[in-house]
């Protein structure tokens, strides 16, 4: 199973950071997805990163090059994380709404609702605060293109809120950092196991 780690925005996209422009959105999910792919190594995965670069590329650009690994792999042996940050404005104030959520394309397949589910279930597992859209379902189906147009299974996360204070605080926590990357390691596992040796 190749698991490919997507890091979202670059350098050179506007907003997408704190009100005190102290956390980027950019950075922090590229350093994030550098170690969630070295802890899934380790563990014998084969992961990679689809936007090493730090500036900007297109959606259009990273579905490609996802699409490129599925035509050589098969769809059913890659998966996609898309990582981010959630924000509940852009007016650039610090405001409430806290913690992970784990979000699918309108159009997502079993699979992917189901790698969105292990991977939101183990980050709750883990005590860190997931939103829901309903008690009873751990995704958001929303109409994202890097899910939406991409062939295997695919997930964008929302790692906190960058314009929340304490969310802010625990993303700049090495004990936090490792904890949630953990947690997504454990969710992706059992997500492999199902499909691969279950």
């Amino acid at each position: 199973m190749k698991i490919l780690l997507d890091n979202g925005h670059g350098v050179n996209t506007s907003g997408k950071r704190s009100p005190d422009g102290k956390h980027r959105e950019y950075l922090w999910c590229r350093e994030f997805a550098r170690l969630l792919r070295d802890e899934l190594t380790k563990e014998g995965l084969d992961a990679d990163l689809v936007t090493p670069e730090d500036t900007d590329i297109s959606i259009t650009k990273r579905c490609a090059r996802v699409n490129q690994v599925c035509k050589l792999l098969g769809s059913k042996n890659v998966l996609l994380i898309s990582i981010h940050n959630n924000a509940a404005g852009s007016n650039g104030q610090w405001l409430q709404a806290r913690g992970f959520s784990s979000h699918v394309s309108n159009n997502a397949s079993d699979r992917s609702k189901d790698l969105a589910t292990f991977i939101a279930k183990s980050v709750y597992d883990s005590g860190i605060k997931v939103r829901k859209i309903v008690s009873y379902q751990w995704y958001w189906p929303q109409n994202l293109g890097i899910c939406r147009d991409t062939n295997c299974p695919a997930v964008l996360t929302e790692n906190l809120f960058q314009d929340n204070r304490e969310d802010v605080a625990l993303l700049h926590d090495e004990a936090f950092i490792m904890k949630l990357c953990n947690a997504y390691v454990k969710g992706i596992k059992a997500y492999i196991n199902k499909y691969v040796y279950g």
